[in-house]
């Protein structure tokens, strides 16, 4: 089921690396030509456009694209009791370590009246989108709206499919996650055209364009995100999810099984990824991934991202050669199963899991960190969703007269190396200085 990619006895470049990674590209660029197509259709159509993408891709008509307030608390009122408290103690868990992302003021002085202040101002609304095809994630409503929250944000709108199960309604769980989170502007839309929607906006339905989008969801939903940067803000292209585990000859195969399979379950083009120096952990991973699989319930979707040219065992000669493929490989997740792990080492990934008892699904619900993560290799130099995504720093600046006399000269003195004068008039000016005939001259 997984393909190997034996790299051993072979010493390669980044370059080379990057080349053997097991990512399938042709499938974003589909999805990013597609997804122009409807976000373009949303924005000059808007709610015609959103209603034929509903009936196209959700098989959902006649629905109400805004949520009604009460489908909201019929949500909460009919919600499984034990799944509210797991979800009330994800949003404490998660709202308690955003706060430890949102940076103090600071005030730097570098001489007596002149002082710069480094503050972080949050963005004034947020459209978060929630994915909704093949599984249901009331997880990603808290994952996206408390780091927003913590941050400061004051207008949160909440976008996630219609469900044709439902009568054309997103599913309850997702409508109770939201309200308790006290969200009360809900949209039923989907996919490329839900992005379209929050960044455009659409008069018809009352949505005013948003500042920021973030969210998870498939790679029509990653390049929808693509498509509107610029527009708004956005948060790193989380597509279909990615795994890899690291593992030495000591790692519980069984384990690390179950965590590929775990992955794969969330979509046929989910990325599960073993790199091990241990030929006899790649055999065993392999026949237990096989084995695991065949049970759970959602195999079949499981089976189809591990045959999938996105997945394999990767074999290397020794550590090094481990650390060096995966921080090519990026990875959305990364598990480190290893006697030593040494996490320094391994720099580029969305969020690292490390040892037996550090499972990625800890990180997709109570772990406290957020589950929203850059995929495809972005992990390289985008960050996690967090309180920062929706923060902006700015730069207070405040001089003195004495303190802007100090540097009165230098600043003339760069103004005409770079032929700006103007530049330097302005500061002269301050001081009773105009530019003579000669200066205009």
């Amino acid at each position: 089921m997984l393909r190997t990619i034996d790299l051993r006895g072979r010493t390669l470049t980044t370059a080379e690396l990057l080349a053997a990674v097991p990512r399938a590209t042709d499938a974003r660029q589909t999805a990013l030509t597609v997804a122009a197509e409807i976000v373009a259709d949303v924005a000059s159509r808007g709610e015609s456009a959103l209603r034929e993408q509903a009936e196209r891709f959700d098989g959902a008509t006649g629905h109400a694209i805004r949520v009604p307030d009460d489908q909201l608390d019929a949500a909460v009122a009919t919600l499984d009791p034990s799944v509210r408290d797991a979800l009330e103690q994800a949003i404490d868990r998660v709202r308690v370590a955003s706060h430890a992302q949102v940076p103090s003021p600071t005030t730097t002085e570098l001489s007596p009246g002149a002082r710069v202040t480094q503050r972080w101002q949050p963005v004034g609304r947020v459209g978060v989108y929630v994915p909704g095809g093949k599984a249901v994630y009331p997880s990603s409503v808290v994952m996206n709206v408390v780091p927003a929250q913590v941050a400061g944000v004051r207008q949160v709108a909440l976008a996630s499919p219609p469900q044709r199960e439902h009568g054309g309604r997103i599913d309850p769980a997702i409508l109770a996650a939201a309200r308790l989170l006290g969200i009360t502007e809900v949209y039923a839309m989907g996919g490329a055209g839900a992005i379209g929607a929050l960044a455009h906006g659409v008069p018809g339905i009352g949505l005013e364009p948003v500042d920021v989008v973030t969210g998870p969801g498939n790679n029509y939903v990653a390049a929808a995100k693509r498509v509107v940067a610029g527009l708004v803000g956005t948060d790193a292209e989380a597509g279909a999810t990615e795994i890899l585990v690291v593992a030495d000859a000591a790692a519980d195969a069984d384990l690390i099984a179950a965590d590929l399979v775990s992955q794969a379950e969330h979509d046929e083009q989910a990325s599960a990824v073993l790199v091990t120096d241990s030929e006899p952990l790649a055999v065993e991973v392999r026949r237990l991934v096989e084995l695991r699989s065949a049970v759970t319930k959602n195999g079949a979707r499981a089976r189809t991202a591990l045959a999938g040219p996105q997945s394999a065992v990767v074999l290397v000669d020794d550590r090094a050669g481990a650390v060096a493929f995966s921080n090519a490989y990026a990875p959305e997740h990364l598990e480190l199963h290893l006697v030593d792990p040494r996490p320094a080492e391994f720099v580029n990934a969305g969020a690292l899991f490390v040892g037996r008892y550090s499972p990625v699904s800890l990180g997709d619900y109570l772990a406290g960190s957020n589950h929203v993560l850059p995929t495809g290799g972005q992990a390289r130099y985008a960050a996690g969703l967090s309180a920062a995504t929706f923060l902006r720093p700015q730069q207070v600046v405040e001089y003195d007269r004495d303190a802007l006399a100090e540097v009165e000269d230098a600043i003339v003195v760069l103004a005409d190396a770079e032929d700006l004068p103007a530049h330097g008039e302005a500061v002269r000016a301050r001081f009773g200085v105009r530019p003579g005939p000669a200066d205009v001259a």
